[in-house]
């Protein structure tokens, strides 16, 4: 297995010596050509001052002054390294002290200059942790003594010789001008230059490639296993063993119904069990699929699925963070005995009040899976679902009643999220296979019940796993969200009041989500709703996951929250259920040995009648350590993923719109700026099942603006003409027309349009020589390299 610096050093926590037998196991070096690698990089470490050898075992030295970042380049070759740490400073890194780094690498950096008011820190990189493109896209051209591929990314600013495959000159040849995924063979060093070899040729272009190429190769998106991790999959238990079913609750009889989308029919991971409890409650069973069994720490299929960090879904096309031989296995498919993990939660009946819990390792069957769709259908009437082999079912009431009641409870737990403070905001729905917060870190209204009653009970299980290992002191990945920072919710309000929505919030007090709850009440009864809850959803931090129990921001949850339901599909979710066996197998149960009475460390009856470490002091560190090891990973992952099914979701909207030139469409104001404001309209698709319209976001630049000189008042939010006094402000509706789509930049040029229907633009508008900075994120890293410019000005007058 190839492994990073970073990788390797992540390894090293709490100042502890680590054997290189450790090292060996924990990167997967199992043959000589690894192994050799890990020693020359532990020497490399070694005499550099990162690691200090004693007693045969290493040990990281923490050097002051030395920042872990992640380098972010402008298309003009500035660069910065953005640290991890929320509001830390970003450090400014000339080119010659780059190292060879390249845009999105994760490097050591040191500090060389302290910033100052007008300026930020200045660094050199000292070490490249993790190299960020290991693939990438480029248009091969040639050049004397032979080819060169050019990146697509303005931000690399490079060209990699080409190596012909086998010695194919010819192949390289028929490749000039077309567009390539191109494999990095050898990083520049020194003076010699990075080398690559092209994987696959696209195209002619980028609109001549599959959008699902593009993404998959940019991205470095594997669409395959290696033999090897294939040949592990295969090899996983046919048949359990009673000897696997020893101290597991046996829950087979028990009527059992798993509902999931069509897509991932064969990585089903939860099921359901409901049944009334002798006092008129209701006991739920919701069972996860239990991988502990099968996919064992540090070993093949580990460290696939820790590579991979989550699936990936870009469409139709569903990239499984593990093999489909583990999901024969594993996954929760009608008609098999399955291991779980399954919550026993009592609910109150008429509330949906959690009355007590507890989580057990269990054998399950499935008795019936439908998809969303279908369990929709039941609860209206109009199809009872399928059983395991397809046929319809002679009695369907146990179904019909299961789900009708589910959903009342589930209801029911929807109200006690909202009064706690929990945020629901009304904007275009988004693919969320997970049936969780999503990325956005709260809840997107949907029309399908049983959607949200699917979301309700993940929410409901991870929140009582975070609760439980917090109530007992437990290390865990725990996913965390910030509170808004006062400037932009004040920003925010001002803007809203623009929109005729008057609102305040104290200005040093820290903002609730209750707070932001109310916010979404009053939105939702204005006229400019759409664009107020835009507003508010970019007020929102991002959520991630980390080591440090911190609250929950759009679930309003102070106690903790975590992952769990999907181990198949979501590295952490695994991690979690492997914190859960170290806790019922290593946590103690009773004060000291002299106790008798045991506790149950199972059940939130605990709780209360624990005030002792439940996992000693050295399984403690052990295991925060573990995790410790992979959350920054875990993070990066989940960005990158994230990039991935946006950049999907952008080039099929340009896709789209390509075929929409010169139409006029009606469309709302959703941000403006000085170059120019942003419009979203709705366009139609020929997709029969699509519920809503496609929500499509171009630029009208200033420069198409010609009927007026137009100055851009940043407190009003709006773009105002010195002789007419006409004005374009956020909110407002406008006519506009499809000029241009640049496909690859996923950026679409817009015209205003008059009363008469005809586009108002003058005849020197050209598109071509203003699309470098058009659509949001490309605009945000302009005025990135305007910060850049403006540093590098400081930089210069001071030398």
């Amino acid at each position: 297995m190839e492994f990073s610096i970073a990788t390797l050093l992540a390894n090293f926590t709490d100042d502890k010596l680590v054997a290189r037998k450790l090292l060996e196991k924990k990167l997967g070096c199992e043959d000589e050509a690894n192994l050799q690698k890990l020693h020359i990089a532990l020497e490399v470490l070694e005499k550099i001052g990162i690691l200090v050898k004693e007693r045969g075992k290493y040990r990281r030295v923490t050097e002051e002054g030395l920042i872990e970042a992640k380098l972010r380049c402008s298309s003009k070759g500035f660069c910065f390294a953005i640290q991890d740490v929320e509001g830390a400073e970003d450090i400014y890194v000339r080119e010659s002290h780059l190292s060879n780094a390249w845009n999105g690498d994760r490097v050591l950096v040191r500090v060389l200059k302290e910033g100052s008011r007008r300026r930020s820190p200045e660094g050199e990189v000292k070490l490249i942790l993790e190299r960020s493109n290991h693939t990438l896209l480029a248009r091969i051209k040639q050049v004397e003594g032979g080819y060169r591929a050019v990146p697509l990314d303005d931000r690399l600013l490079f060209e990699l010789k080409l190596l012909a495959s086998n010695g194919n000159l010819e192949a390289l040849g028929e490749a000039i001008d077309h567009l390539a995924h191109v494999e990095v063979l050898r990083y520049p060093l020194a003076q010699y230059p990075p080398l690559g070899r092209v994987v696959q040729v696209l195209g002619s272009d980028a609109e001549a490639a599959a959008d699902i190429d593009l993404v998959t190769c940019k991205h470095d998106l594997s669409r395959t296993f290696s033999d090897a991790v294939l040949d592990a999959a295969s090899k996983l238990p046919k048949k359990l063993l009673k000897a696997d079913l020893k101290n597991r609750l046996d829950l087979r009889e028990k009527f059992t119904i798993a509902i999931g989308t069509e897509v991932d029919s064969n990585n089903i991971e939860n099921a359901l069990t409901l049944e009334p409890t002798p006092n008129g409650n209701w006991l739920l069973g919701f069972h996860i699929s239990d991988l502990t069994h099968f996919i064992l720490p540090d070993e093949i299929l580990d460290r696939e699925a820790l590579k991979r960090g989550r699936s990936v879904y870009l469409g139709e096309l569903v990239l499984p963070m593990l093999p489909p031989g583990v999901s024969e296995k594993c996954a929760l498919l009608p008609g098999n005995d399955r291991l779980a993990i399954s919550f026993l939660i009592t609910l109150e009946a008429r509330t949906g009040n959690v009355l007590k819990w507890e989580i057990q390792p269990s054998v399950v069957k499935v008795d019936k899976f439908m998809t969303e769709e279908q369990a929709n259908a039941v609860l209206d009437g109009t199809n009872e679902g399928t059983t395991a082999k397809g046929r319809k079912p002679k009695d369907s009431t146990e179904t019909i009643d299961l789900l009708q009641t589910l959903l009342r409870l589930s209801n029911a737990l929807k109200q006690i999220r909202l009064t706690r403070g929990s945020l629901q905001l009304n904007l275009p729905p988004v693919q969320n296979p997970y049936y969780d917060e999503g990325s956005l870190g709260c809840l997107i209204e949907s029309d399908s019940p049983m959607r949200m009653l699917l979301t309700e009970l993940v929410l409901l299980v991870n929140q009582l796993m975070a609760t439980h290992l917090s109530a007992l002191g437990v290390p865990a990945i725990w996913r965390v969200q910030g509170v808004p920072d006062s400037e932009d919710v004040q920003e925010m309000l001002k803007l809203a009041i623009n929109l005729g929505v008057e609102l305040s919030l104290p200005e040093d007090i820290e903002v609730q989500p209750l707070d932001y709850q109310q916010l979404t009440r009053v939105f939702a009864e204005s006229a400019s709703e759409q664009v107020l809850t835009y507003l508010l959803q970019d007020t929102l931090k991002p959520a991630n996951y980390s080591t440090k129990l911190a609250p929950h921001f759009g679930l309003s949850l102070l106690s903790g929250y975590t992952h769990f339901c999907s181990p198949l599909r979501r590295y952490p979710d695994l991690l979690m259920q492997r914190v859960y066996y170290s806790l019922i197998q290593n946590g103690r149960d009773r004060r000291n040995t002299r106790v008798k009475e045991r506790v149950n460390l199972r059940s939130s009856t605990s709780h209360a009648e624990i005030n002792w470490n439940v996992l000693a002091p050295e399984q403690q560190s052990e295991l925060h350590s573990d995790l410790a090891r992979v959350i920054t990973q875990l993070n990066d992952r989940e960005k990158e993923v994230q990039e991935a099914e946006t950049d999907l979701a952008g080039l099929q909207r340009a896709s789209l719109m390509k075929q929409r030139i010169g139409e006029v469409f009606n469309g709302v104001i959703t941000g403006v700026q000085s170059y120019g404001f942003f419009v979203e309209i709705e366009v139609a698709t020929e997709d029969e099942d699509a519920v809503n319209p496609l929500r499509v976001e171009g630029l009208v630049h200033v420069s198409s603006l010609k009927d007026d000189w137009y100055e851009y008042r940043a407190r009003q939010q709006a773009l105002f003409g010195r002789k007419n006094r006409a004005s374009y402000r956020l909110g407002d509706r406008v006519a506009v027309q499809v000029k241009s789509v640049d496909y690859y930049r996923q950026q679409i040029d817009l015209v205003t349009v008059g009363s008469d229907g005809t586009p108002i633009i003058g005849k020197d508008y050209n598109t071509g020589d203003m699309r470098s900075m058009y659509m949001r994120d490309d605009i945000d890293q302009d005025d990135d390299d305007d910060d850049d410019d403006d540093d590098m000005e400081d930089y210069e007058e001071d030398e």
